[in-house]
């Protein structure tokens, strides 16, 4: 067999542009989902019981069930109720449920590593729930959960390859749509995954300088 990587790097901005794609819905799938952990830990931490459960089967069920079958349940099922999503807003759904999930035990975890004396401390200062959440809890959390969360990002970011199965263009859609012209299959992958390693190699390194100048975490290179 003769390599020819020609036909790929013809296509190389359009590969990175698929790459760009992959990093945002990864980027939005884990903000969103950042926002979802967040209420949902406080909600674990704090909330009354009946609220407790309700976020305990969720976060059961999307961390004990493959991403791609809640993304398939998303777009192939809420039609029937009369919902219907595009490729692209089933799979920016599904992936920020699932790092909803994941991110409501990460954070809980945070929750429980803040020291009693701080949260006292709060308390006598008249500060509320929210305010102590805010103020207090958010803070901690930021910057022991730091290293998590990134790895959480790295994960997604990885993530997005299974959007290609609903015919979402990000990097791995771009991949399929070249090797389809070309049959060029090696050429097409082995780059594709050369734009992989290089998309999570910076964003690793672009996370470990924000957590490293900002919230003081220690994070690692690579």
């Amino acid at each position: 067999m003769q390599l020819d990587f020609t036909p790929v790097i013809e296509r190389l901005p359009y590969l990175a542009a698929g790459a760009w794609l992959s990093l945002q819905i990864a980027f939005l799938a884990v903000a969103l989902g950042m926002v979802i952990g967040l209420v949902g830990a406080s909600l674990r931490a704090y909330g009354p019981g009946w609220l407790r459960r309700i976020v305990s089967v969720y976060v059961v069920f999307f961390t004990n069930t493959p991403q791609l079958i809640q993304i398939f349940f998303i777009f192939f099922a809420l039609p029937d109720a009369g919902i219907l999503l595009s490729p692209y807003q089933a799979v920016l759904i599904g992936m920020t449920l699932n790092a909803g999930a994941y991110l409501t035990e990460i954070m809980r975890a945070g929750f429980e590593s803040v020291r009693r004396p701080e949260l006292e401390a709060a308390e006598t200062l008249g500060f509320s729930r929210v305010q102590m959440i805010r103020y207090v809890i958010v803070p901690h959390i930021v910057r022991v959960l730091f290293p998590p969360l990134s790895n959480q990002f790295i994960l997604m970011t990885l993530g997005t390859s299974m959007a290609a199965v609903f015919g979402v263009e990000e990097l791995t859609g771009r991949a399929y749509n070249i090797n389809s012209e070309t049959f060029r299959s090696v050429e097409v992958f082995s780059v594709a995954a050369v734009f992989y390693i290089i998309i999570t190699l910076l964003a690793t390194w672009s996370l470990a300088l924000i957590g490293k100048k900002f919230f003081r975490a220690k994070m690692r290179w690579f």
